[in-house]
């Protein structure tokens, strides 16, 4: 760390990694994890504003996030990556979850920072996430030592075109309780205080979701972020249903300590059939584009598009037979493209890359399941924090 008067400086780098925007870190350059460290990463984004205004996050949760990369601790790996997001306005930094957005940055970050090497013209890059223990393989486009950013390929969400970077989440079922339907059926009941039940399925493949029919909620599955997040009854029920579900599967010993014990996990994912929609930017989704349609919520508030570690979990379930994915999903003969599944999401569409037919009561295995995602490095450079932050008085 740099000294400058009364601030510490950090080395950080950041990238967009798929849709979301985060701080990367070379573990070399921070606390070891802990107290200190937590304080400084709550400092350097910005944990106590909803703006984080004195901070570098951005005030939303899709750019409030970061990772740290270092060298493996698993014996099949060639980095470690721990995954923090530091949700604005509420004074604390997350560590329980995966995201795979944020994922998608950490090859080329690797590679960048000379971790890894640039083996070409594809460096597979294997990372150990330490959140969830479970593995993945960023395939990363690369050309004269760095990771390639110019090519063709588009995500929804991001403007422009980059180089294609392949997500491998094979090794990821059963990321936080060891089985990709931890219940062992395609589907369970949950009910709530005031009487109401409803169906869901559970599935943890890349991070542990609830998946509820959007008719159960009385919506069409076509809502967007704004119109959800307006809605006080339907999160308050969501909210219910996540805290169940948490318990469900061991995340937290009673549903009332959901939010203290396991902020971020399950994520909570509402599916549709296949329908017609225009975009939070007014474009036209047709049903013939997408294989169901998709709206994730965490923390309280409706993802602005779709979270990968979501996204390849809605892929999982949806080849589960008679799980609620499974029932809202196109018929796996009849799919946009075969072996693949497209989820309509509130800014378009994404396509998970899946094989397999499963039943819950068997293990989760998959010939194929990843995303593609682009991933850029906008700018290197040191981040200022007050020295106090680091040892308070």
């Amino acid at each position: 760390m740099q000294v400058m008067g009364e601030q510490v400086g950090v080395p950080c780098s950041v990238l967009r990694g798929g849709t979301s925007k985060g701080l990367y870190f070379n573990a070399a350059d921070l606390p070891p994890a802990g107290a200190r460290r937590d304080r400084l990463l709550m400092a350097l984004l910005g944990a106590h504003d909803l703006l984080q205004i004195d901070g570098l996050g951005g005030s939303r949760l899709v750019t409030a996030k970061l990772a740290i990369v270092g060298p493996p601790t698993h014996p099949e790996a060639d980095v470690d990556y721990t995954y923090g997001i530091v949700p604005p306005g509420e004074g604390r930094v997350v560590f329980t979850s995966n995201c795979g957005n944020i994922s998608a940055g950490v090859g080329p970050f690797a590679i960048d920072a000379g971790l890894v090497p640039a083996e070409g013209p594809v460096a597979r890059v294997r990372i150990h996430n330490t959140n969830t223990g479970k593995l993945l393989v960023a395939h990363v486009p690369v050309a004269d030592g760095h990771a390639r950013v110019r090519g063709d390929f588009a995500i929804p969400g991001v403007p422009g075109t980059g180089a294609r970077i392949f997500m491998d989440y094979r090794a990821t079922i059963g990321a936080k309780t060891g089985r990709g339907m931890p219940t062992g059926r395609a589907r369970d009941e949950i009910a709530l205080d005031d009487g109401r039940r409803f169906e869901v399925s559970l599935c943890d493949v890349g991070n542990p979701c609830v998946f509820v029919a959007a008719d159960s909620l009385g919506l069409s599955g076509t809502e967007l972020p704004n119109s959800i997040d307006a809605d006080a009854a339907l999160l308050s029920t969501l909210k219910a249903l996540r805290a169940r579900a948490a318990a469900l599967l061991g995340l937290c010993a009673d549903w009332r300590e959901a939010d203290s014990v396991s902020p971020a996990l399950p994520l909570v994912v509402i599916v549709a059939p296949p329908t017609a929609y225009a975009d939070a930017q007014g474009r036209a989704v047709t049903a013939a584009q997408v294989d169901l349609c998709a709206r994730l919520v965490f923390y309280g508030r409706c993802h602005e598009s779709m979270a990968g570690t979501g996204a390849i979990c809605t892929a999982a379930c949806a080849s589960v037979e008679g799980s609620v994915v499974h029932a809202a999903a196109r018929g796996i003969d009849e799919r946009v493209v075969p072996d693949s599944l497209h989820i309509g999401h509130p800014l378009g569409a994404m396509r998970v890359d899946v094989q397999g037919r499963c039943e819950a009561s068997r293990p989760l295995a998959f010939e194929a399941l990843g995303f593609a995602r682009t991933a850029r490095r906008l700018m290197d450079g040191t981040a200022w924090v007050p020295r106090s932050v680091l040892d308070p008085a």
